[in-house]
């Protein structure tokens, strides 16, 4: 079957500080200072293993408590319309993968997001298609007491209201989620919203806001939204702005309970172009994300963005690709405790197949990009996702190919 994202054949080119409810658990932000001397790279699963498993993980791992990991593919399982698995260390070292729940079109399918957990154990996210009207679902999954999960759809995408989400969802402190879909709304550029629990257990959503193919606002968001301590939204569109190629937005609500969108900076490709990325958070406020393309080599960038004393941002290229360390990052970033980041790229390195990348913060302003893993295939290639820290400072992440099977891995990458 196509993939939903059409993904190219041959380069895969063109195509967190996340947050959620205080108990719920994603670790983007590592508070332990690690250091990169050398690295080990361990296939946790090689996807394709049975007719019932997933396939093409383009998403992601996030962690619970107990150091088990949960992720979806966006293909595999009975209908070939992708799975959520959950993955457990067993004693000897190796993990055990379990699929969790298979999409079948009505609950959803195509799901090219990562998962958030509640206090309660429950999993949401989105799927690309399906869903009653076909657009795309956010959907809950509970545990059941007999081991198995119940899926549950919050909201059916139906064009107007949204269509196609690409990214993952967010919680507020009062259990609200927050998103983005890559087209739809009012102009059929996509739409940030928000999901409000009701009484009776169903879900309201609202559009926030309505993207537009312009000079003055953003289209195409293909990644999710984060908060700031205030309480705003920001986000990256995949295209328009000034320079027709993305921007970094933000969401501000009002006294009435409407939402102001103001973008904050418009790409030119000199600085990076079309971001498929969110943003994270440093504790000054600034904000750290790459571009898929663009920069010196058109390879793509890792960019900050600081809030001056007028309210204005600027915008600094941190690091420029040059497919030798990795090209065409798609994947969000993450920070640990000394301020350095880690992400992926989806091709370039020793082997073409993709690479994990330190980027370490040097006096002047400048910063120092290291290689830490070259995929080869066999354990993996395209890493779309980003990355997960644990307590110890390991990675975790995803490939959408690659592996025994040729359908994605799962691997972890330790100092």
């Amino acid at each position: 079957m196509a993939n939903p994202r059409q993904y190219p054949s041959e380069t895969l080119a063109l195509k967190l500080w996340a947050v959620t409810a205080a108990l719920a658990i994603l670790t983007s932000i590592l508070f332990v200072p690690i250091t990169w001397a050398a690295t080990r790279e361990t296939v946790l699963h090689n996807f394709g293993d049975g007719a019932n498993d997933g396939s093409t993980p383009s998403a992601g791992l996030i962690l619970d408590a107990a150091g088990d990991l949960y992720g979806t593919t966006s293909y595999g399982g009975p209908d070939n319309l992708g799975t959520v698995f959950k993955l457990t260390p067993k004693a000897d070292g190796d993990w055990t993968e379990k699929v969790l729940y298979s999409f079948n079109q009505t609950g959803g399918s195509y799901p090219e997001a990562g998962l958030i957990l509640d206090a309660a154990g429950d999993l949401y996210g989105t799927t690309y298609q399906g869903g009653t009207h076909g657009q795309g679902t956010a959907f809950e999954l509970t545990p059941q007491a007999d081991g198995s999960w119940k899926e549950k759809v919050l909201h059916s995408f139906n064009i107007t209201d949204g269509a196609n989400p690409e990214a993952g969802l967010i919680f507020d402190a009062a259990g609200n989620l927050y998103g983005t879909t890559d087209q739809g709304g009012t102009y059929g550029f996509g739409t940030a919203f928000e999901l409000t629990p009701q009484g009776d257990g169903g879900w309201t959503e609202k559009v926030l806001h309505s993207f537009n193919f312009n000079e003055t606002d953003g289209a195409n968001p293909e990644a999710g939204l984060i908060f700031d301590g205030a309480g705003n939204l920001y986000g990256t569109t995949n295209g328009s702005g000034t320079g027709s190629v993305g921007t970094v937005f933000e969401l501000t609500s009002k006294a009435d309970g409407s939402w102001k969108e103001k973008v904050l900076y418009s790409f030119d490709g000199s600085d990076g172009s079309n971001p498929e990325a969110g943003l994270i958070l440093d504790r000054a406020g600034d904000l750290y994300g790459t571009t898929s393309s663009g920069g010196s080599d058109n390879l793509g960038t890792v960019f900050k963005l600081a809030l001056k004393a007028d309210g204005d941002w600027t915008e600094k290229v941190l690091y420029s690709f040059n497919e030798t360390d990795g090209a065409y990052p798609e994947a969000g970033l993450i920070l640990d405790a000394s301020g350095n980041l880690y992400g992926t790229t989806v091709g370039g390195g020793t082997n073409g197949d993709g690479t994990v990348f330190e980027l370490t913060p040097e006096g002047g302003g400048s910063w120092t990009e290291k290689v830490l893993h070259n995929f080869n295939g066999m354990d993996g290639f395209a890493p779309y996702a980003g990355l997960t820290f644990d307590t110890a400072g390991n990675l975790y992440g995803t490939n959408t190919g690659g592996g025994t099977h040729n359908d994605g891995t799962a691997f972890e990458l330790t100092p």
